[in-house]
């Protein structure tokens, strides 16, 4: 029995977090999609049978969690807008910041994610998705030509993993994809984020190869060469940044 002068008492949840939690399920089931506007006030105040102060507290809840964007004086409302992983990417930065985490520690990470995401789109990948990456690989020469190439080949890595199907990788990817453009330009030789042609060259025949079997569907192969490619770039890339941290990147 809990003793009456205990202070662990549970909190009713308000009406307006009642609300929002309501709003917030008929996001997530697709009843309301991104782009739709909330229904007028007047309509959702009788339809939830809610004063509008209590409403507008919903509202704002929601706008809380990047679910709704209001413009303030605008007739239209509040619009859905559907979050992606940008959403927990720069609280999961600031996270890795504030715990004094190195870039080493981060590629390890992806070393752990990535090959496995490239056999996932060996072995399931559509069809669409694996011509995606042919494009991707395909548009590098041009980004180098540019000084361009970390973006473009971090934006490679990104995709590799959200072409995987699986969601929760491309989540993961998503968060750790700022630190891993930020750190591969940090990388590259000059402030042109250009490398010398030879690694340049070494670099497109792995890429080209990782095409080569996803196109064959063959999903160890694939995983195999993604694992030695990325612990090959692990090692050129933490050269001279052995003891970087993330916050020394990013903040």
């Amino acid at each position: 029995m809990i003793a009456p002068e205990s202070s662990g008492a549970v909190r009713s949840p308000k009406t307006a977090e009642l609300l929002a939690q309501t709003l917030r399920r008929m996001i997530v089931d697709g009843r309301l999609t991104d782009g739709d506007f909330l229904p007028h006030e007047a309509d959702l105040t009788a339809h939830f049978q809610v004063s509008r102060p209590t409403l507008r507290e919903a509202v704002r809840i929601l706008e809380s969690d990047r679910l709704v964007e209001v413009r303030r004086g605008s007739r239209t409302g509040a619009r859905v807008r559907v979050p992606g992983p940008e959403i927990v990417a720069r609280p999961a930065g600031l996270l890795l910041a504030l715990a004094g985490t190195t870039l080493a520690d981060v590629m390890t990470a992806r070393i752990g994610i990535e090959p496995y995401a490239a056999r996932l789109l060996a072995e399931n990948g559509t069809d669409e998705a694996q011509k995606e990456l042919d494009r991707l690989v395909g548009e590098i020469p041009v980004a180098w030509e540019r000084g361009e190439l970390g973006p473009a080949s971090a934006n490679l890595h990104l995709r590799l993993s959200e072409l995987s199907g699986n969601v929760t990788l491309a989540m993961i990817a998503g968060m750790l994809h700022e630190i891993s453009e930020r750190h591969t330009a940090a990388a590259f030789i000059g402030a042109r984020n250009v490398i010398p042609k030879a690694q340049y060259s070494k670099l497109m025949r792995s890429y080209t190869r990782l095409v080569e079997l996803v196109m064959s569907r063959n999903g160890a192969e694939t995983e195999a060469h993604w694992r030695r490619h990325m612990e090959n770039s692990a090692a050129a890339l933490l050269k001279g940044h052995e003891k970087t941290r993330v916050r020394d990147i990013m903040y």
